[in-house]
């Protein structure tokens, strides 16, 4: 009986070192689980650019526009770019206008149909098929309501910061509008276009790349910006004497 009892004893000591160890095992797949979670917390709260909380092909819209400037397709990105720096060649450079680039156009155009349709019954073939090109209504309606739906948010940002309640967005945008002045005095509108278009094909592949570093420079950056902002603020911004401020109605 007493040897019956030892090995009892043996084995129930086995059991409870094997559930000791079983919960230690299942304490750290959940301390394991938990360290998971918080570190994809803390990249989940990675400072970005512009404060941006989606992927760069989603803040570019997602679709055939976003696909062209990220490269999605390379084919229809290097054609786009091509055709872009073929036009800026041959009105900056070459300085072509483009009444004379349509008038010509359509006399080419006219000239080899005219000679196609005329020649056909001469020659026993088929005249060419000339389709009939109709702009849509509602394409041309669509554009126009996208069009007042963006000039009225200018008029109203522009409204908003010439009220007075916004001293850091009134600064920035006279800063914008100066930088874009003295663009605009170096080149003409083709050439800030051209240059627009170039960088919309470039700058946005390269930060989707090298993002996590750009952000990284950019947090630094930032955090640079607002001490300099701060001690302007503090120096000049706050000796300038302001008048009392209606509220805004809402």
């Amino acid at each position: 009986m007493s040897e019956k009892g030892e090995e009892g004893a043996g084995e129930s000591l086995v059991e409870q070192i094997m559930e000791k160890l079983h919960g230690h095992g299942s304490g750290s797949d959940s301390e394991g689980e938990k360290a998971e979670s918080s570190s994809s917390s803390v990249k989940a709260k990675v400072w970005r650019l512009f404060g941006r909380e989606e992927p760069v092909h989603k803040v570019f819209g997602g679709g055939k526009p976003a696909d062209l400037f990220l490269w999605r397709n390379k084919k229809i990105s290097v054609g786009a770019l091509v055709g872009a720096t073929a036009i800026w060649v041959l009105f900056e450079l070459l300085q072509y206008h483009l009444l004379a680039l349509v008038c010509h156009g359509l006399i080419l155009s006219l000239t080899l149909l005219f000679i196609w349709s005329y020649a056909s019954s001469f020659i026993n073939k088929s005249p060419p098929r000339i389709p009939e090109v109709k702009i849509p209504e509602d394409l041309i309606v669509n554009i126009a309501l996208a069009l007042r739906f963006e000039i009225n948010r200018a008029f109203s940002v522009l409204k908003d910061i010439a009220s007075g309640h916004d001293l850091r967005k009134f600064l920035a945008v006279i800063a914008g509008l100066w930088a874009v002045s003295v663009m605009g005095s170096c080149c003409n509108f083709l050439t800030l276009f051209y240059i627009v278009f170039v960088l919309l094909h470039t700058v946005p592949v390269f930060y989707e790349k090298y993002e996590d570093k750009v952000d990284a420079f950019g947090e630094r950056a930032a955090i640079e910006i607002k001490k300099q902002y701060a001690v302007f603020d503090e120096k000049v911004l706050s000796k300038i004497p302001r008048g009392p401020l209606k509220a805004k109605k809402h």
